[in-house]
């Protein structure tokens, strides 16, 4: 999803946060991104910067604890962020995690609608995090 500058500006104003030229860029490139990105794929993102990986970092902090992002990812101990808005479920439906090349991909919900009952786990269930680890498209049809 493309954002505008104005609209990151009129997000980080709804959300209360102070409007600043690291994180209007933190949030695009969250925004253009099609799956979930770690700190060092954002930092890749940004390309060249006067900003150093701690003020890029804490800006994703910032937006994950103003809610306009969220950690969708923790495969391998590794924080991988999206924007909270781009899916209707706040980022939670199953990723799959290819072993081969790291890349971390949204899957949709429908291979988890099995999962649904009733009972004592049903809260746990709905609020789990699912991961698929194997190889991705791209390297399986690279092998």
């Amino acid at each position: 999803m493309k954002l505008t500058k104005e609209d990151a500006r009129n997000l980080l104003h709804d959300s209360e946060l102070r409007v600043t030229a690291p994180r209007l860029a933190v949030l695009r490139v969250l925004a253009a991104a099609e799956t979930p990105l770690s700190h060092t794929e954002v930092l890749e993102q940004l390309g060249e910067t006067d900003w150093d990986p701690a003020t890029v970092y804490r800006n994703l902090v910032k937006l994950r604890e103003a809610k306009v992002a969220v950690v969708a990812s923790r495969a391998e101990g590794i924080d991988r962020y999206a924007l909270a808005s781009t899916h209707d479920d706040g980022h939670r439906h199953p990723h799959f995690v290819c072993e081969d090349c790291g890349k971390v991909a949204c899957l949709p919900a429908e291979l988890t609608a099995s999962l649904k009952i009733d009972g004592p786990w049903e809260k746990s269930v709905k609020e789990a995090t699912v991961q698929l680890r194997g190889h991705c498209p791209d390297c399986l049809a690279a092998a």
